[in-house]
């Protein structure tokens, strides 16, 4: 097939879970033998102009219409595979790709589509407000990055295209979960053009024993729950040390309220993260927000360690307890502490032989593959039908 990817990517760059899947999947695609282009711009430097053109680049951004419409009448692409379209792209170029002949899909990675900054999160708790309504709320509330003009220019893309029909432009809509696709068609979405396609991950080091240290790993911010594995340390610490790898906007707070036991190794290079995971006894992801489908988890998996996750959102779905890992109520330290202390040698060693069944089972390369192809061949049909 030719496929041209299309991705806003995002500054962070490999600490970005959607940058790093657009990579791999456009890397899996290209060694199975499909014609791949990538189109993939990066917002320009700050500052009050640059500021003003990516708001109107969010709306309606003309510049990537016209060259993604050329590209695939120019390349005779089959399909149009978009990830993150904000601020460079906009709903725009889903619009250019379907009247230039190509079948569109779009991956959904998160909850754009219904809420400014994407996550389903205001003031570190769960927001709901604008799930099937109009994002003005957002607008409000300076929902997204804390910006009246960023929130606005967001908030008027998405209305402006929903009444326009844009997404209808959209062959196939593939969720990364069915929680995710389940939230979607209660914010209006029709259920018959979205399918979970789930994200995989690249084989890797293997963990050899039951671990050494519980290892959190990813963004220090107030709705990762980081806080209450170090109160969980603190009231009935388990025997191991937890080891927290990342950084993020509360990591000085964080550090200051560790109790003993605890390890920060702030940011690390991608290339060390492997060697980290492979000594973990579980990954711990304690989030008290709605998780889409975290990557380190299926990495996790993929190198055979189990699992300690919050029951919300897509984390029931993809970390099934007692058999890949275990279950704990958000914000309980209490059931937390007990949780990793239950984790001993046999259990870990039981757990993790599971992760790495789920990985092989739905994470691996292979069902990547699959699913992808699958989903282009049922947009073809789609847009043909429709």
């Amino acid at each position: 097939m030719r496929i041209l990817i299309l991705h806003s990517t995002y500054l962070s760059g490999a600490a970005s879970g959607e940058n790093r899947v657009v990579q791999d999947e456009s890397r899996l695609l290209r060694e199975s033998g499909h014609d791949v282009r990538v189109f993939a711009p990066a917002p320009e430097a700050s500052g009050a102009f640059g500021k003003v053109r990516a708001g109107a680049s969010a709306v309606w951004s003309v510049k990537a219409a016209r060259a993604v419409e050329r590209m695939v009448r120019g390349n005779g692409v089959e399909i149009v595979h978009a990830h993150n379209l904000f601020p460079t792209l906009s709903p725009a170029v889903l619009r250019a790709s379907s009247s230039a002949g190509a079948a569109v899909v779009l991956t959904l990675h998160n909850f754009r589509l219904m809420c400014l900054p994407a996550n389903l999160l205001r003031g570190g708790w769960v927001c709901e407000t604008c799930v099937g309504r109009s994002p003005w709320r957002g607008v409000a509330h300076r929902c997204y990055r804390r910006s009246a003009l960023g929130s606005a220019a967001l908030a008027s893309s998405l209305m402006l295209h929903r009444r326009l029909g844009t997404f209808g432009a959209v062959s196939r809509f593939l969720a990364v979960s069915e929680f995710v696709r389940n939230k979607h068609i209660e914010a209006g979405l029709p259920p018959e053009r979205i399918r979970v396609k789930a994200n995989f991950t690249w084989p890797a080091e293997q963990r050899r024993g039951p671990g050494e240290h519980f290892l959190f790993l990813g963004r220090l911010a107030p709705e990762k729950g980081v806080d209450t594995l170090l109160r969980a340390w603190e009231i009935s610490p388990p025997e191991l040390p937890l080891v927290v790898v990342g950084d993020g906007p509360i990591a000085g707070a964080l550090r200051r309220d560790a109790p003993r036991g605890v390890e920060f190794r702030g940011q690390v290079p991608p290339q060390d993260v492997p060697s980290i995971l492979a000594r973990a006894r579980a990954l711990m992801v304690p989030s008290r927000w709605y998780e889409a489908a975290p990557r380190s988890i299926i990495e996790a998996y993929a190198a055979g360690v189990p699992v300690l996750a919050s029951d919300i959102g897509a984390l029931p779905e993809i970390v099934a307890d007692g058999v890949s890992g275990r279950l704990a109520p958000v914000d309980d330290a209490m059931a937390w502490a007990e949780v990793a202390r239950g984790l001993d040698d046999e259990e870990s060693e039981r757990l993790g032989a599971g992760a790495l069944r789920s990985w092989q089972e739905r994470y691996s390369p292979e069902h990547g593959l699959e699913g992808l192809e699958s989903a282009y061949l049922d947009a073809v049909a789609g847009r043909a039908t429709r």
